[in-house]
């Protein structure tokens, strides 16, 4: 293990060795030098008897990456205005950070191709292992690690393998806990498979059997950690049976359970839990309500939604920790526990800047075992992009306008549709489009690219629902996705309006006419929740679609009119 000052100094000195040797513009080159001269990347004033270690939402992402953080986040109702509800400038504004700097590049869309060029990749498992042994040996025996879920799909290797690898590679960081979502995309057969073999907790108190309406799975693990006795409860993400295909799992019931998890809480503190913390995956509008009506969570570790704050938001007595996605951020937050109660809290967001922290030898070399018999195909070209290609944002994302232009011309549609994911990495300009990097946006287990006709009433109901799921007031009736993404379609939206109301001016893009309820339209699609859905892979349209094209050009897209913001 590295002691901590070691691991700065193998931080410092691999930067400079990365930063000169990968040469570039001068500028790039100060840049990357600017960044190893803050402070100390991984300074923390190490205080308390606990430190809770958390990472989420790494969507199977072995390797460093780059992943553009939203330009658009709307929030509603009660949280319009609030963090994660901030973006671009606003949020730099918030949070003090000055812009070109690194936390502005890993935390925010501005400048971002500009700044990756600068900066470089983020995340990557073994600079998670190097931070957290760093962790691990400045608090010893007083570290909780905890995955947050969304940590088997999203990529070539782990749709290859059904998770085998993450599974293996996630297992060697030794994690005390993780909680799921996409987890449950591989069945319920595989995840009792890999479940049944797992070396740490896969919690999820909200759990159930739907025959029987008993838990299913472990909702509580007591630890023990600097004296204090610390009691994790998992919150696996409530909407499952409704954001994914329920075949898959269809003896499992989920939701929100707020009376189980007060429940579980009371259950706990009645065991002599002095810290109650809730590795949770239910999204941070959902998090922030519960935390206002729960009794008793000290922490709750929130993912889902891919938010990355550097400040906890505190709500009563409740720190909600957001700690990003894709491996970009791991979070450190120690705390003082005494008498039964939390008396003081430092935090840190760590940002794991791929050319600054040193990979951990073992951890790369796992790695590059489990990728090994797919490199070949992970590396073939496919073609390039003349465009920054990235997915999050509320209505649009450039790689999501890539996938519906790729569903309209290789399926011959009018119109596309391609869900809101929020996992998915970014391809810079000039960059190759590799077969690796379509799968990181397209990996899934239910891949079919569709073809059918629907009424313009049916594809009516179909924005008004997902927008629903987005902009409904109450949290708890928000599932945290994105907007569907359309291409050969525009309209406009009021974020501000009840369901039913919200889509208005739909215009087939193609002729400029407005779509008829009672006509029917040819359209494309992929991921739908249906058994049976038939057509080709969607990875197998886009990678038609690009080789075709050799080079991608895709402009942001405006045809959607975003009101009532």
């Amino acid at each position: 293990m590295f002691s901590r000052r070691e691991f700065l100094q193998a931080a410092v000195a691999t930067g400079a060795i990365l930063g000169t040797a990968g040469g570039g513009s001068w500028r790039a080159l100060a840049a990357r030098q600017a960044l190893m001269t803050e402070d100390d990347l991984l300074k923390f004033p190490t205080m308390g008897n606990v430190s809770l270690v958390h990472v989420t939402d790494i969507h199977a992402q072995l390797k460093p990456i780059y992943f553009r953080e939203p330009s658009i986040n709307v929030g509603v109702g009660e949280v319009e205005g609030k963090p994660p509800h901030v973006t671009g400038k606003d949020f730099l504004e918030m949070f003090k950070i000055a812009p070109e700097t690194p936390e502005a590049y890993a935390l925010t869309s501005v400048d971002f191709a500009a700044l990756a060029n600068d900066y470089g990749r983020m995340g990557g498992i073994d600079r998670i292992a190097t931070v957290l042994n760093s962790i691990r040996a400045d608090r010893a025996d007083n570290t909780l690690f905890l995955d947050g879920g969304d940590t088997w799909q999203g990529s070539y290797t782990s749709f290859k393998t059904k998770a085998a690898d993450m599974v293996e590679v996630m297992n060697s960081l030794k994690p005390d806990a993780m909680t799921s979502h996409w987890e449950f995309t591989y069945g319920i057969d595989r995840v009792r498979e890999i479940v049944d073999e797992l070396p740490f907790a896969f919690l999820g108190g909200n759990i159930f059997d739907a025959e029987w309406e008993e838990p299913a799975f472990e909702a509580t693990k007591m630890f023990e950690r600097g004296g204090v006795k610390v009691a994790v409860i998992g919150q696996a993400f409530p909407y499952l049976p409704v954001a994914n295909p329920r075949w898959l799992f269809p003896n499992l019931s989920f939701g929100i359970r707020e009376e189980q998890v007060q429940e579980n809480v009371d259950a706990a503190r009645e065991e002599g839990a002095e810290l109650v913390v809730l590795l949770s995956h239910n999204g941070f509008d959902v998090d922030r309500k519960l935390a206002g009506r729960v009794k008793g969570i000290d922490v709750i570790l929130t993912g889902h939604t891919h938010d990355a704050l550097p400040e906890p938001v505190l709500v009563g007595k409740t720190l909600v920790i957001a700690s990003g996605s894709h491996g970009k951020f791991l979070s450190r937050l120690d705390l003082d526990v005494r008498d039964g109660e939390v008396k003081g809290y430092q935090y840190k967001l760590i940002p794991i800047f791929s050319d600054v922290i040193k990979p951990d030898k073992p951890t790369a070399e796992l790695v590059d075992k489990v990728r090994a018999p797919f490199e070949k195909e992970l590396n073939t070209v496919l073609g390039q992009t003349d465009s920054l290609l990235y997915r999050r944002g509320n209505f649009n994302g450039t790689f999501d306008d890539l996938i519906c232009n790729a569903l309209i011309e290789e399926r011959e549609a009018e119109i596309a549709m391609s869900p809101g994911f929020r996992w998915g990495t970014t391809v810079l300009p000039g960059q190759d489009i590799t077969v690796e990097l379509v799968h990181n946006a397209t990996s899934m287990t239910y891949p079919a690219a569709y073809r059918s006709e629907m009424s313009g009433k049916l594809i009516h109901d179909i924005l008004e629902d997902v927008a629903d799921n987005l902009f409904n007031p109450d949290p708890y009736y928000q599932q945290g996705g994105d907007m569907v993404r359309v291409g050969g379609l525009g309209y406009k939206i009021d974020v501000r309006k009840p369901i039913g109301s919200r889509i208005t001016d739909m215009t087939l893009l193609k002729s400029g006419e407005k779509i008829d309820p009672e006509k029917t339209y040819v359209v494309a699609g992929w991921a739908s929740v249906n058994e049976g859905t038939e057509g080709p892979p969607i990875w197998d349209v886009v990678t038609d679609y690009v080789k075709r094209k050799k080079t991608v050009s895709v402009e942001p897209n405006t045809t959607v009119k975003v009101e009532g913001v």
